[in-house]
């Protein structure tokens, strides 16, 4: 069995979430905060070691004194983001504790991926070393072209959706191979960790996952992933909420 150490990206400046009160992951879900649904899925874990979720330097003292109990109970350690996600995951690379053999990387804000399909991902990334959750594309592709005007876009060509794939997390790596991935990551940006991984040379695994894994990016997604939350299976804590009452920036 791996060792594995989760890392929650959550430093993000949720510019599409349309609220300058809160970011996503810190919204309220069902009666706890985003990100507290997506850790759950991951302390029920035998696997699971070691959690560290990331948050901007301005929201530190904040976060910490809304969720410091539960930071210190449940064992969650807390790293400061960088400027970019890259940096912030490179920032939380550098915490991790020397028994941890295996690094998920899943989205704070992402907090409907199910037990079956965490089973999934960590089986396929212990066989290959490197492997993500995604989703087959199912709606027609357009490319944009911009019209003259700048006001308007039109149709440059249909794009054939065969062999494309929507990323999600968690994408899940072996140690040495993600630390050097981001090592090497040099100026280039990425909008993944498996991007990085992918420029080594390295294959990754694609793992078949649902639309339903969905990230909130906008409010109305709150309303959606609660729905998906009602009908989703329990997580091995059989239900328990430790984290009820918690109300960050509600």
């Amino acid at each position: 069995m791996s060792n594995i150490a989760v890392i929650l990206p959550a430093a993000g400046a949720s510019r599409r979430f349309g609220d300058k009160n809160y970011k996503k992951p810190f919204a309220m879900l069902a009666g706890r905060a985003v990100w507290l649904h997506s850790a759950e899925k991951f302390l029920a874990r035998k696997d699971v070691k070691q959690v560290i979720v990331v948050v901007a330097e301005e929201d530190q003292e904040e976060f910490k004194r809304k969720f410091g109990a539960n930071l210190a109970i449940l064992g969650i350690e807390v790293c400061t983001g960088g400027k970019e996600r890259s940096d912030s995951i490179a920032n939380a690379l550098g915490k991790l504790s020397d028994e941890i053999d295996t690094v998920a990387v899943h989205d704070a804000a992402r907090p409907c991926v199910t037990e079956k399909q965490l089973d999934a991902v960590f089986a396929a990334a212990e066989k290959s070393g490197a492997a993500l959750l995604a989703a087959p594309i199912a709606g027609t592709l357009k490319r944009a072209k911009a019209s003259t005007s700048g006001t308007e876009t039109s149709v440059a060509e249909t794009v054939d959706r065969s062999g494309l794939w929507e990323a999600q997390t968690p994408q899940v790596f072996r140690r040495e191979l993600i630390e050097q991935a981001y090592s090497q990551r040099g100026d280039e940006s990425a909008t993944d960790d498996a991007q990085l991984v992918e420029r080594l040379g390295e294959p990754v695994t694609l793992v078949k996952s649902a639309a339903t894994n969905i990230k909130i990016t906008t409010k109305g997604d709150l309303r959606l992933a609660e729905q998906i939350l009602k009908i989703a299976p329990k997580t091995k804590t059989g239900g328990v909420n430790p984290f009820a009452g918690d109300d960050m920036w509600r």
